[in-house]
């Protein structure tokens, strides 16, 4: 059996958490997933809090940074990169049980700091998109929260009643074409009130 890596451990850590929440980061059960034991955490790790930032960090990285980095590295329209973004992170294969994981464990600092940093990441990277696209700072900015709230709603969907959204196929891509859609109309502009 080969040494397992701190990102061995991460890794089941965040497995675990995306699961069980965070109550299911824990030592004893991992070493036993993983096949050994608690020395080998405490050698790579200091404490469970420890390893839960280092779950964090691949979660981010995972989730958030790859997929931004992904888009961006195919020089798309922003357009095409919004469409795609909307088909990667509610492609079945997407870990997005973490996200909803995170977000009942959000009381707790760790996963507040995480959370914290993670939303204003993607929402900096939506409103960029709408930016380009000609929306004025203001408007991109509400548009990106129109589409995060869009996709915290279509995981909670997806986790409480999936038998309410469309399956993966034609229905599926129309439903994403018409958030899409709604996410890129014009509507009337309102001067900020008082």
């Amino acid at each position: 059996m080969s040494r397992l890596s701190r990102e061995d451990w991460a890794s089941a850590a965040l497995d675990a958490l995306s699961a069980g929440g965070l109550a299911a980061v824990a030592v004893e059960p991992l070493a036993v997933r993983l096949g050994t034991t608690k020395g080998s955490f405490y050698w790579h790790f200091g404490g469970r809090d420890e390893l839960v930032e280092a779950a964090l960090r691949l979660w981010r990285q995972a989730g958030t940074t790859s997929i931004i980095e992904g888009l961006e590295a195919g020089g798309a329209p922003a357009t095409q990169r919004l469409r795609q973004l909307f088909t990667q992170v509610f492609a079945p294969e997407a870990r997005t049980d973490a996200d909803l994981a995170l977000l009942a464990d959000a009381g707790h600092p760790l996963v507040a700091a995480a959370l914290a940093d993670v939303t204003e990441q993607r929402l900096a990277y939506l409103t960029a998109l709408f930016r380009e696209l000609g929306f004025p700072p203001a408007r991109a900015r509400r548009r990106a929260l129109l589409a995060y709230s869009a996709y915290l709603g279509q995981l909670q969907l997806m986790r409480s009643a999936p038998g309410l959204l469309p399956k993966p196929g034609p229905a599926r891509t129309a439903y994403a074409d018409d958030i899409l859609a709604t996410l890129l109309a014009e509507g009337p502009v309102r001067p900020p009130s008082g």
